[in-house]
């Protein structure tokens, strides 16, 4: 049973409205193709373990603090006598380890992800202490990319390679566990203890003068958006959305990037330049936010 889901967070939400709004630099374009990747492989796991049939909760993105140490687990799985902590890689191409290093093939070193897992596991068995739960964890990293290959791999590792997932999964579903009062109380236990990331912390320098404004395709992210009635159509990849859709989805954009400013009729209809009515916005943010104010200081929340 699933009991936290994973959502995108909001950083990589940031990061690609502004990869499509203004110019990256290298630096910040390769931040957000690593946060990007990373998620997409979060989200293929997270396929898999939605189909287990035996009795477990499963969490996913939990971000967690002991003694003054975060840590995060992409995913942890409660069952009846053990808990499963995964650390979920999209890696992509040729690696090797060597003297208890982990390496791109051209020899430059990367952060080990079974050294992260270590340390999560680590602190979840010293905060589960504190909490005063005994209860078996096991840990391994899962390498989800099929065009992943990993070279003088340490052979006894916690490491689920994409040859292995399915065979795994298979294994895992099959799980002996009959879940209980404690294991609820656990789980209520971990989500309430779950801290949410600050989306604001090193990212690009940007402000509103500075983003292009218009709607944006969902699906290709092309600036190619005709309206023709009450549809917006993507002149690139042909993608159809409801204006109304399209002009909510773009007020949670303006808000995740300005949390500080109001949302008025003028700004959304600036912001969502295409829209050649600002009487339709008005009508949009009407049904479904609080109108607060009256006349020219009207805004909605």
């Amino acid at each position: 049973m699933l009991k936290k889901i994973r959502t995108k967070p909001a950083k990589l939400a940031i990061l690609e409205s502004l990869d499509t709004r203004m110019y990256l630099l290298t630096e910040d374009k390769q931040n957000y193709f690593n946060l990007k990747k990373g998620y997409d492989g979060e989200v293929m796991f997270d396929s898999l373990t939605e189909k287990l049939n035996c009795d477990c909760y499963i969490l996913n993105d939990l971000r967690l603090m002991f003694n003054n140490s975060v840590f995060q687990i992409d995913t942890l799985i409660i069952f009846q006598k053990i808990i499963r902590v995964f650390e979920v890689k999209n890696y992509e191409g040729d690696f090797f380890y060597e003297e208890d290093k982990l390496y791109i093939k051209n020899k430059t070193e990367i952060k080990d992800p079974l050294l992260q897992l270590r340390r999560s596991e680590s602190l979840l068995r010293q905060l589960f202490q504190s909490l005063g739960y005994s209860i078996q964890i096991e840990g391994s990293v899962v390498f989800i990319n099929s065009e992943f290959t990993l070279y003088q791999a340490p052979l006894n590792a916690p490491i689920i390679f994409p040859t292995q997932l399915n065979r795994y999964m298979k294994r895992l579903s099959t799980t002996p566990s009959k879940l209980n009062g404690m294991h609820e109380r656990l789980t209520d236990k971990l989500v309430s203890l779950h801290i949410d990331e600050s989306p604001y912390e090193r990212l690009p320098a940007y402000d509103y003068p500075r983003l292009k404004k218009g709607l944006i395709c969902k699906v290709c992210h092309s600036f190619f958006i005709y309206v023709v009635g009450n549809k917006c159509v993507c002149g690139q990849c042909y993608h159809v959305e409801d204006v109304e859709s399209a002009v909510l989805r773009h007020v949670r954009e303006f808000k995740l990037l300005f949390p500080e400013k109001k949302i008025t009729t003028n700004e959304i209809f600036e912001w969502c330049e295409g829209i050649d009515s600002k009487k339709r916005i008005s009508r949009i943010l009407g049904k479904h936010y609080k109108i607060m104010g009256v006349h020219q200081w009207t805004y909605y929340e």
